[in-house]
Order: C-alpha cells, then sequence, then structure tokens
C-alpha cells in the first residue's frame, strides 16, 4: 500500500470543511490536486471515503473510520520531531489554545506577559471558542490544550486543574441582596436575574447552583454571551448577575459593596487545562500550567474552600 501523510493531511481537511474548495485553500493547494490526491487514497484502499452526492459533503461509514485512523497516524507521525525537542532543554514550536470566552479576559491578564518573555521561542495560537467546540477540535487534533470548566467526563481526554473560582453574586448598589451576608441558594430564585445566553457553560453552572427553576423577567428577556455586558446591565437597569471571582478581582474598589458571597459550602468554577491522551505537546503544556498557576492568587489554588459546581 502507498500511501502519504500529505494524502492524509488532505483528507483532514476535507472533513473538517466538508468543501473542496475551503480544503484546498486551507491546505495551500489548488482543488484540482486536492480532488486528485483524494481519489489516488479512494483507489488505493477500494473505498470511497465521501458520499459527493450530498452538499456538504460526509464521509461514508467506511470514511468515517478511515478519517479517525488518519488522524491517528498523523497524530503519532508529528510525535517523531516533538519527542526529539523534548529530550533537549529548548523550548521552540508552537501551541495552540482553546479558551472559554468567560475565562480569556480574566485569565490571559495574568499570564501571559510573563510567558511570552519567558517562552520567547513558543508561538501561542489563541482562540476563544465554546466548550462544544473545545472538545470537538480536541479530539480533531485542530488545537493542543484548552482551558475551560471541568469536569467534563470525557473519557478520551486529560483535565488537569488549574485553579478554584468562587461564584459570587453582583447585583446592583440598592439591590436587597447586597444587604445580606453568607447567600442561600434560595435567595437567587428572582426574577431580576441577568443570564449569559444558552451554549455558554457557566450559564449551566449558575443554574446548576439552584435547586429549582430560576424564573426570568417576563417583561424583559436579554441574554448575552459577555460576562462585562452583564455587569453593565445590572449598573443601568437594576438586578444582578452571577460572577466568576476572577471578574469580581478586577472591580474596582467602590464596586466591591455589590458583591455578595454564598455561604458554605462556597461554590466554585475549576478551571483547567485539558488536552487528548495522545497529545504530543506535553512538554509545553507543563510549562504552560506551571506559569499559570504560578500567576494566581494563592485563595484560588485552594478546592477546600468550596464545593466544585458542574457546569453539564
Amino acid at each position: 500500500m502507498n500511501l502519504s501523510l500529505t494524502q492524509l493531511e488532505y483528507l483532514l481537511a476535507i472533513d473538517t470543511y466538508r468543501h473542496f474548495a475551503k480544503a484546498a485553500d486551507a491546505c495551500l493547494v489548488t482543488q484540482p490536486t486536492l480532488s486528485m490526491q483524494l481519489k489516488k487514497l479512494e483507489e488505493e484502499l477500494k473505498v470511497d471515503i465521501f458520499d459527493r452526492s450530498k452538499q456538504p459533503i460526509i464521509p461514508t461509514e467506511a470514511g468515517k473510520d478511515i478519517i479517525e485512523q488518519a488522524r491517528i497516524i498523523l497524530r503519532e507521525a508529528k510525535k517523531l520531531e516533538l519527542i526529539a525537542k523534548h529530550h533537549d532543554d529548548t523550548f521552540e514550536g508552537s501551541l495552540s489554545i482553546g479558551i472559554i470566552p468567560t475565562i480569556a479576559p480574566y485569565l490571559l491578564p495574568y499570564f501571559l506577559g510573563d510567558f511570552l518573555k519567558k517562552f520567547a521561542k513558543i508561538k501561542l495560537i489563541i482562540q476563544e471558542l465554546k466548550t462544544e467546540e473545545i472538545i470537538m477540535k480536541l479530539n480533531k487534533d485542530e488545537i493542543d490544550v484548552g482551558i475551560l470548566a471541568t469536569p467534563l467526563h470525557e473519557n478520551n481526554l486529560i483535565e488537569e486543574p488549574l485553579f478554584y473560582e468562587e461564584i459570587k453574586v453582583f447585583a446592583h448598589y440598592d439591590h436587597p441582596l447586597t444587604k445580606k451576608k453568607n447567600l442561600d441558594h434560595t435567595d437567587i430564585m428572582r426574577n431580576d436575574i441577568w443570564m449569559l445566553s444558552k451554549g455558554n457553560c457557566f450559564r449551566n453552572q449558575v443554574i446548576n447552583i439552584c435547586t429549582n427553576p430560576i424564573k426570568m423577567n417576563d417583561q424583559l428577556k436579554y441574554e448575552s454571551g459577555s460576562i462585562e455586558t452583564l455587569k453593565k446591565m445590572v449598573e443601568m437597569e437594576g438586578g444582578f448577575t452571577l460572577l466568576p471571582e476572577l471578574a469580581v478581582l478586577e472591580l474596582p474598589a467602590k464596586k466591591i459593596n455589590q458583591v455578595a458571597e454564598f455561604k458554605k459550602p462556597k461554590p466554585l468554577r475549576e478551571v483547567s487545562l485539558v488536552y487528548a491522551r495522545s497529545v504530543a505537546k506535553k512538554k509545553f503544556i507543563d510549562v504552560l500550567k506551571k506559569q499559570i498557576i504560578k500567576s494566581m492568587p494563592e485563595e484560588l489554588l485552594n478546592k477546600k474552600r468550596g464545593a466544585v459546581v458542574e457546569w453539564k
């Protein structure tokens, strides 16, 4: 059998984009070249890998298994160079990171500058993605590591916890929740809560804090993908929202009296590095983990101060 790694790379690009022209652009080749190489691969294997009658094209049943095996082969091939680099003292290469939007703007400023200075030859490629997108891209080897809320309960992924954020209430300055200490979960069963839109795992964690469904405002329903927008809605329209601890830590001193905490055990969001079991860049991931933990306020490293809230 005469297969090439290039053919397998083209195969995975077609699976990713489900479009020959887009896959060819991503591979920096012409569409006829990409199509010809796929045809050669199918002839060599004596099977149709894609159903071209569908739009967009989709893998055949046999194609699904072939694509998965191609992914494994390419992953293992990439390890050869990385294994060699792992045994020297240099840190040179790239690391692609997926990070969820409710973590990115608060975490990145803590460690990014120092990391880039210390490891000047590591190129970081960072994308803000939702949890489901990160899981998909990790499984497809499209990114090296994710930074997101855990536990995920994904058997093929490894989770290494970084820190634990307390989940707190941020309310309008004259809201009754700001007058109460040690909130109970029943205290937030109100219809003046501002929520993240569906698809954000932090929204699910907020819902999971409560034992009963949260009632939303009947007159105005507004859901945002941004924690910063929710904070502004609280300031302008009243009500309250829930914030992860890193978002609270950057509040100006005059806003701290608008923050209320839950009674013990305090709800925590576990934030972890997540990567595939066969990841080839473990050396880079290890130094990333070390740098993040080093930059964190000490209290965020203590898991025992509360209880981790599931996000699913």
